[in-house]
């Protein structure tokens, strides 16, 4: 069993857990109909990177370490950032769907890799630093979790703008049982989602909560069956990927601004990206189309 798993999981579960390495790990998801591969550059160890949707307007972005539970190793999160790099430059795309296995969205950072850093080695290096670049994209990504989403794999989620959960997904910051804290934002964008007291409870106690947990909580968005959950994400994508590309950018910064900053700042950004879109294209062709009673045929990216 992977070792991040492994000392996630509770005592009681530890026996249950112990038989995984001999069970079949179930196959990475099948690409949805219609899918294509995304010019990203070399091929992907730890990935798989398609373009999706009617117009082919989606990127989609699947872990793909099986073995490891989606263990996120610092190979994977390399090939993460380039992969979103190159959704970001691609003029199709218009919004972004990040997912795993049913099994696992990740499990976790890679522990056997971080297991001998130093002091030293992680304050000079910045490390994680780099797992930045999932939330400053400025493309809306959806993140589909089924499966276990704990400690990074938690993190990761939250660095999405969106989270759709399977009936069976698991969130949680077990950080604390393994003598240290979350480091990838796992304090910050938790306590944000749920507030003080349920956040607290989690990294002081590293308990994890359920799908149904966490859209009571207000951490995920909707919640659907396992086998549903990917095209449900999918088509949310495609419903945002279908608006001004532009206008979207400036709706999310907008949104992100009310977790940055304080309600005069926010106040103050929303208005200026509002009349911002007063100098596009399409916000005179959607008010147009409006007017016209017609759908709007959005140009701007």
């Amino acid at each position: 069993m992977a070792a991040p798993l492994r000392a996630l999981l509770r005592p009681a579960a530890r026996a249950a857990a112990a038989a995984l390495p001999r069970a079949r790990l179930p196959p990475p998801l099948r690409a949805p109909r219609g899918a294509r591969g995304c010019s990203a550059g070399a091929a992907f160890q730890y990935l798989l990177v398609q373009k999706t949707g009617a117009q082919k307007n989606v990127g989609l972005i699947q872990l793909n370490r099986p073995q490891a539970l989606n263990a996120l190793c610092e190979g994977l999160m390399a090939e993460l950032r380039r992969a979103l790099e190159a959704m970001e430059s691609d003029p199709e795309v218009g919004a972004i769907v990040l997912t795993g296995s049913q099994k696992a969205f990740a499990a976790g950072a890679d522990i056997k890799e971080m297991q001998n850093k130093t002091f030293q080695e992680c304050y000079s290096s910045g490390f994680l630093a780099g797992w930045d670049k999932v939330s400053v994209v400025r493309k809306p990504i959806i993140a589909a979790v089924n499966g276990y989403a704990l400690g990074g794999g938690c993190e990761l989620a939250m660095m999405c703008d969106i989270i759709y959960a399977g009936e069976k997904a698991q969130f949680g910051q077990p950080e604390i049982l393994l003598g240290t804290i979350p480091g990838a934002g796992g304090t910050q964008r938790l306590t944000r989602a749920v507030g003080k007291s349920l956040a607290m409870e989690m990294v002081l106690t590293g308990d994890r909560i359920s799908a149904k947990e966490a859209k009571e909580a207000g951490l995920v968005s909707k919640i659907y069956p396992v086998e549903k959950l990917l095209d449900a994400a999918i088509a949310c994508a495609e419903k945002i990927a279908s608006n001004s590309k532009l206008v979207t950018a400036m709706a999310k910064e907008s949104v992100n601004a009310a977790f940055e900053t304080t309600l005069t700042e926010g106040n103050r950004t929303e208005k200026r990206l509002f009349y911002a879109t007063f100098a596009t294209s399409d916000r005179k062709e959607g008010m147009t189309a409006f007017v016209e009673k017609r759908k709007a045929n959005f140009t701007d990216s």
